[in-house]
C-alpha cells in the first residue's frame, strides 16, 4: 500500500495495533484520539484514507462524514464502530462512508479494505436523502457476526435503489423486519409501507387496493410462496402496469421458490420480476456468537417495560448457545420473556433453561435437498434446472469454470471457516498446497477471519 492514513479512535491498543500494520505495509501514519486533531488533518490537506471510530471523547464520527465530505469530497472514509446494529452500518452509508467495519475487527480484512480504499478512486455516491429522525433501539437486528454485518451492507446498499427485493430465510429470523428497515431508512420513508397478505391478494380487486394504499411507498407480499395461482396471476398483472412513480415492491418467503418453481407451483416469471435483489437472512443456528448479544438485548427490553432485571448464569447461557432454536430469533425472544416471568432469582439458572425449552427439538434440513441426497445428485439436479432456465438454447460459454466457481467457492469458504482461518491447516484439509489455496482466496475474493481477533 502507498499513501497517508488518518486513524482517529479512542482507544490506544487500536491506534497502536493499525499504526503499525499500516506502516508494515508502507504506509504513513497520522493517529489521533481526538475528532478535533483529525479535522484539522483533513482541513489541512492532509491524508489519503481515514480510519475513524464513531464515539469518541469529543464528538461522533457518523457527525463528521458530512463535514469530511464537504471539505475533501474525494477522500475515502472506513468507520469502524463497537455499535454493532443495523443502524451503524445504515447511518455511515447514508452519510457516504467508504466502508464499514464492527468492533471487534479482523486486522486482515480492515488492511485489505483499506488497499483498496487506496487504490482506487471513491466510488460517486447517490444523492443524500435528509436526514433520518433519530432511530429507536427496539429493532432487533443486532448482531456482531460476519454474516449479520454482510446483510447490514447489503441493507444499506440497496435501500435507495428502485429493485423489487426478495427476502428469504426460516420463520422467526426476521425477514419482515429487514423490508421494514429498507422502508424507514430510503428515501420513501414518509409514503406508507403496506404488507399483502395471501388473503389481501385472493379479491379480484385486492392488488388495485394495495396499490391504492401504498401512493408510490413500499409494497411487501409477505409469505409470497403461499400465494395461489390465481393470486399469482394477480401480481403478474399488477406489476406489469406499475409506472415510474410505482412503490417499491419487496417480499418474503420462507420455502424455496425455485423448488416451488421446477414444480409448477410458482410461476416463473413472477419468481424473476420479485428477484432484482435476494437478501438470505440467516438462522440463528448460522450466528450462534450473536445469541448472547440478542439475550441481553430482549433482557434490557423487557426491563424497561417494567419486568424485574434479570440476568442469565454461565451455565444457562452455554445452554442457551447449545440450543437448536427452530424458531429462530422469534423464539428465542419469547424463551427470554417467559424465563424473566418465571424465574424466582435474579440470576437465571440452567434448571429454569430447563424447563421453559424442555427437549432439544430435531432440526429440520435446511432448503433443498434431504439428508439422504448425495451431493453428486444434487449438482445434478442443479445442472439441468441450470439448463432448463435457458429454454432450449446453450448457456454462454465457459459453462465449465463458473460451474467449478461455484462448488469451490464455499468448499474453500467451509473449510477456512472450519480450521479458524488458518491457511496452512485449511490447505492440508483440502489436499491442496498452501500456495495454490493463497492464489483461490484472492482469485474468488474470499474474506479470511482468524479465530482471534482485535478487541
Amino acid at each position: 500500500m502507498d499513501g497517508t492514513v488518518l486513524v482517529a479512535d479512542d482507544d490506544r491498543t487500536i491506534r497502536t495495533v493499525l499504526t503499525q500494520a499500516l506502516t508494515r505495509a508502507g504506509c504513513k501514519v497520522h493517529a489521533t484520539s481526538s475528532l478535533t486533531t483529525l479535522m484539522r488533518w483533513v482541513g489541512e490537506g492532509k491524508g489519503d484514507l481515514v480510519i475513524s471510530d464513531v464515539v469518541m471523547p469529543d464528538g461522533n464520527g457518523l457527525e463528521m462524514l458530512p463535514k469530511i465530505t464537504d471539505e475533501r469530497p474525494n477522500l475515502p472514509v472506513i468507520i469502524i464502530s463497537a455499535q454493532n446494529t443495523i443502524m451503524t452500518a445504515i447511518q455511515a452509508t447514508e452519510a457516504e462512508a467508504y466502508d464499514y467495519l464492527p468492533k471487534p475487527f479482523d486486522l486482515p480484512d480492515l488492511m485489505k479494505r483499506s488497499a483498496r480504499a487506496l487504490e482506487r478512486k471513491r466510488i460517486r455516491p447517490v444523492e443524500r436523502a435528509e436526514p433520518d429522525p433519530e432511530p429507536g433501539d427496539d429493532l432487533p437486528l443486532v448482531g456482531r457476526t460476519p454474516v449479520m454485518q454482510e446483510l447490514y451492507r447489503l441493507v444499506a446498499r440497496v435501500m435507495n435503489t428502485d429493485l423489487a427485493v426478495m427476502i428469504s430465510g426460516e420463520s422467526g429470523t426476521g425477514k419482515s423486519l429487514i423490508a421494514r428497515a429498507i422502508h424507514d431508512f430510503s428515501d420513501r420513508r414518509s409514503l406508507p409501507f403496506v404488507t399483502a397478505t395471501p388473503a389481501d391478494m385472493a379479491a379480484i380487486e385486492g392488488p388495485a387496493t394495495i396499490l391504492s394504499r401504498a401512493r408510490g411507498g413500499s409494497i411487501l407480499f409477505d409469505e409470497v410462496g403461499d400465494l395461489d395461482e390465481d393470486a399469482q396471476a394477480r401480481v403478474v398483472r399488477m406489476l406489469d402496469s406499475l409506472t415510474s412513480d410505482a412503490p417499491r415492491i419487496m417480499a418474503t418467503s420462507q420455502q424455496d421458490l425455485m423448488e416451488k418453481m421446477e414444480s409448477g407451483a410458482f410461476r416463473q416469471d413472477l419468481f424473476y420480476r420479485l428477484g432484482g435483489v435476494t437478501i438470505t437472512v440467516p438462522s440463528l443456528r448460522e450466528r450462534v456468537e450473536d445469541i448472547a448479544l440478542l439475550t441481553d438485548h430482549f433482557l434490557a427490553r423487557t426491563e424497561r417495560e417494567g419486568a424485574p432485571a434479570r440476568r442469565f448464569s454461565k451455565d444457562a447461557m452455554e445452554m442457551i448457545r447449545a440450543y437448536s432454536w427452530p424458531g429462530n430469533v422469534r423464539q428465542l425472544e419469547n424463551a427470554v420473556r417467559r424465563l424473566v416471568v418465571t424465574s424466582p432469582e435474579e440470576e437465571i439458572g440452567r434448571g429454569d433453561v430447563e424447563l421453559v425449552l424442555g427437549n432439544q427439538p430435531e432440526v429440520e434440513p435446511l432448503m433443498g435437498g434431504g439428508d439422504s441426497e448425495k451431493l453428486s445428485a444434487s449438482v445434478a439436479k442443479h445442472l439441468r434446472r441450470y439448463f432448463d432456465l435457458h429454454g432450449g438454447v446453450l448457456p454462454p460459454p465457459g459453462l465449465y469454470q463458473r460451474i467449478l466457481r461455484e462448488i469451490e467457492l464455499p468448499l474453500i469458504e467451509i473449510a477456512l471457516d472450519a480450521t479458524g482461518g488458518n491457511q496452512a491447516k485449511c490447505a492440508d484439509l483440502l489436499g491442496i498446497n498452501r500456495n495454490t489455496l493463497r492464489k483461490k482466496v484472492t482469485d474468488l475474493d474470499i474474506r479470511v477471519t482468524r479465530r482471534r481477533k482485535l478487541m
